[in-house]
């Protein structure tokens, strides 16, 4: 019932929003040099029971903590040659096209993840996917922070409307308190009641959406 949900919400998203994302598009591809989608390797959903054994270890060169797979954005960046690290976003990245500042302040450069959710990578609520070597490092420092891998990602979530965007691992600890709670009341009315609090954390600029 709840991917049922979510199929049908970005389904119904994706030709809502097909309009403003041709815009988009059209915009980030005349702002600079390079494509119009952005995609990075993102942790998603572990569906091991309880800690990986000695065998599942071998067969893989990394514990990644769960399925990796491509998530998708609108550019906002200037494409680079080199490939990038994997640290977290800045607001003040110097990097960032004027139109890109206007897509990551209203949250729109998010929009091509409701493909993630068609593909089933991800919910449209869920914990939001982090990149594998900050996944890495976060869940030697963060206490149940790979628990989140239990229940796929999504675009929004608890965290995302109740804390302001990571500045510190004490922030990731705060938020993944939010995301466990969300995952021990998980349901189609909790769903719901996050998605109807998302707008308005969009509009308003709040959160870390």
């Amino acid at each position: 019932m709840v991917r049922a949900l979510n199929v049908a919400v970005a389904g119904v998203g994706l030709i809502l929003t097909a309009p403003i994302q041709l815009v988009i598009a059209v915009l980030v591809k005349l702002s600079s040099p390079g494509p119009v989608f952005f995609t990075q390797p993102r942790v998603g959903i572990d569906r091991r029971r309880g800690a990986p054994t000695p065998e599942q270890l071998s067969r893989r060169e990394k514990d990644y903590g769960g399925r990796l797979f491509q998530i998708y954005k609108f550019r906002t960046m200037v494409q680079g040659d080199a490939k990038p690290s994997q640290v977290w976003a800045s607001e003040n990245d110097p990097r960032i096209t004027a139109v890109g500042a206007v897509l990551r302040k209203y949250r729109l450069d998010e929009l091509p993840q409701l493909w993630n959710v068609l593909k089933g990578d991800m919910n449209i609520v869920g914990p939001r996917p982090e990149q594998p070597d900050i996944f890495r490092n976060l869940r030697e420092q963060v206490a149940a922070y790979q628990r989140r891998q239990r229940v796929l990602p999504g675009i929004t979530g608890l965290a995302q409307v109740s804390h302001h965007y990571d500045r510190s691992v004490d922030d990731v600890r705060t938020k993944v308190q939010y995301d466990l709670e969300y995952i021990h009341r998980r349901s189609l009315v909790e769903d719901l009641r996050i998605m109807a609090r998302t707008l308005p954390v969009m509009v308003g600029k709040k959160g870390s959406l």
